[in-house]
């Protein structure tokens, strides 16, 4: 069941505890997103893409995964 979170302290106790963290960029909306599945659910947190990068290097994720969606030459 996917949670949304919009507080970036309590996203980052989700990450810990995560088995794995996706980081999803969205170039034609502009936004990041980082998922965070646990054992039970899926925690997001949606951010600027200018800031998504600080936000990466500052959570603590075992196993980190990027995937780029709307890149051009893209078919969606």
């Amino acid at each position: 069941m996917p949670v949304f979170v919009k507080d970036l302290e309590e996203f980052k106790k989700y990450a810990e505890k995560a088995v794995e963290c996706r980081v999803v960029r969205d170039r034609k909306k502009n936004v990041g997103k980082i998922k965070a599945r646990t054992k039970r659910y899926l925690y997001t947190l949606v951010v600027p893409l200018d800031k998504l990068d600080d936000i990466i290097k500052s959570i603590k994720c075992s196993n980190m995964v990027e995937i780029s969606k709307g890149a051009e030459g893209e078919k969606e």
